[in-house]
């Protein structure tokens, strides 16, 4: 063949029009888009509303309320100083009220910890994300760390759902082990992977590391810049059980 003979661009034009055909006739039918592992019923169900932004006010906080309310999310996460106003509003609804305690640090002392669990159950928290001593932890004195968290499971006394908080950020590999045995061993319902401190988002590799770590008889919450159906749905499918997003109503309302 005489490479000098053959026109170029008709090369160029004849194949780009193959390539053309062939998407459009095959590669692009071939193309499917990702469809939901769970309904949307159920990824309402497993999110929970966070509204714990240091310039929350009442009128956003009753807001969300009746968004969880409207669109029978799994619950709403309030400061404590909401909290008896959050369960009055949620009143009637089986739809529990959520306060953290400790949070975000943990670093307070064990005894300010059970005050605000008594009070939180008093003013009709139904669920506890509660801190652990990350100090502590980061010291190595893991004694000190498991004393503080069976203290708050006995303030507890079984009355509330218990979510230890895991900030995974802040833990090497082999913290991140003991913390979560720790947890699983003091019995607590759920473990919860925070990102609250790092700014971490929330990903499914970290879901099955901390199934791998706790088995299948313990609850997993994460959180960390959720905001559509298919992060929640792919989440819960990689072993979480609850999602916080604070972006809920544009999650259940996408589509």
């Amino acid at each position: 063949m005489d490479l000098n003979s053959i026109d170029i661009r008709e090369v160029v034009e004849r194949v780009t029009r193959e390539v053309y055909a062939r998407i459009g006739s095959a590669g692009l039918q071939n193309l499917t888009v990702p469809t939901l592992s769970y309904n949307m019923t159920q990824i309402a169900a497993a999110i929970e509303h966070s509204l714990l932004n240091p310039d929350m006010t009442r009128e956003k906080m009753l807001r969300g309320c009746a968004d969880v309310r409207k669109y029978r999310l799994g619950n709403i996460c309030v400061t404590p100083f909401f909290a008896a106003e959050a369960a009055e509003a949620l009143s009637g609804t089986g739809i529990p009220v959520c306060v953290p305690i400790g949070f975000p640090h943990g670093a307070a002392s064990t005894a300010a910890k059970i005050t605000e669990i008594r009070e939180a159950i008093m003013n009709g928290a139904g669920e506890l994300d509660v801190s652990l001593q990350i100090v502590a932890v980061k010291s190595g004195d893991y004694d000190a760390a498991r004393k503080d968290l069976d203290a708050m499971l006995s303030a507890a006394g079984g009355r509330v759902k218990v979510k230890a908080i895991y900030e995974q950020g802040l833990y090497t590999e082999e913290e991140k082990v003991k913390v979560l045995t720790m947890a699983k061993q003091a019995g607590v319902d759920f473990i919860k992977i925070s990102n609250a401190l790092t700014g971490k988002k929330a990903v499914v590799e970290d879901v099955k590391f901390v199934r791998s770590i706790i088995g299948k008889s313990i609850g997993i919450k994460i959180d960390g810049g959720v905001k559509d159906a298919a992060t929640v749905s792919a989440l819960l499918a990689a072993g979480a059980n609850r999602v916080g997003a604070s972006a809920s109503v544009q999650i259940v309302t996408q589509g």
